[in-house]
């Protein structure tokens, strides 16, 4: 479960910035998750309501997410596609010759604090 490890680089990079700007409490963190990342939202909120108990700056903390949609690129014709839907086959063309543009990233989107 990598869910756990992506909840823990979460949390050191927002203190980091809590203590950059002097936050005391964070409210609510929103984070942008690609739909082909591998990453199970249902395990990071797991993961996370286990995880802000051990901090102050997190304990009463929501965790929410975007899902960022799939898109690949064909370079044999130059359109893009639903990835999910035709994987890497592009159904403009029937080439192979294709690459992601997004829909494999976990970011942090917004936080929210005082």
């Amino acid at each position: 479960m990598h869910e756990l490890g992506i909840v823990f680089h979460i949390m050191d990079t927002i203190e980091e910035v809590a203590k950059e700007q002097q936050l005391t409490q964070v409210s609510k963190i929103t984070l942008e998750v690609g739909e082909v990342s591998t990453v199970i939202p249902a395990y990071l909120e797991d993961c996370w309501r286990w995880a802000r108990k051990r901090s102050e700056l997190f304990k009463d903390c929501e965790l929410t997410h975007e899902t960022v949609k799939a898109v690949t690129y064909c370079e044999d014709c130059g359109k893009t596609y639903e990835t999910v839907k035709y994987a890497k086959i592009c159904p403009h063309c029937s080439s192979e010759n294709t690459y992601l543009l997004e829909g494999n990233e976990v970011q942090i989107k917004e936080i929210e604090a005082c």
